[in-house]
């Protein structure tokens, strides 16, 4: 499953997925703080989705409300309840 998403409150601009078997494959940020995007992406790789989600979903970035790691969870989770 691909998975593209706009992120909102964060200073990334857009996020790539790529999911199988309920697996993350590849993880894909455009914009934002380039090695901390870099790093959530190369974590996530091989993750179940549903661990992503519950490991990340909450994570802020200092006073913002959400953080880039949680808007992969929003778009992960997101992506579950369409499918269902």
């Amino acid at each position: 499953m691909e998975i593209e998403y706009t992120p909102r409150g964060v200073c990334s601009r857009h996020i790539h997925v790529d999911v199988e078997d309920g697996t993350i494959r590849e993880v894909k940020f455009t914009g934002g703080c380039s090695g901390n995007t870099q790093g959530v992406a190369a974590l996530a790789q091989g993750m179940k989705v549903e661990d992503y989600i519950a490991r990340c979903k909450d994570i802020k970035c200092g006073h913002k409300p959400t953080s880039c790691p949680a808007q992969l969870a929003l778009a992960l989770e997101q992506a579950l309840q369409s499918q269902a």
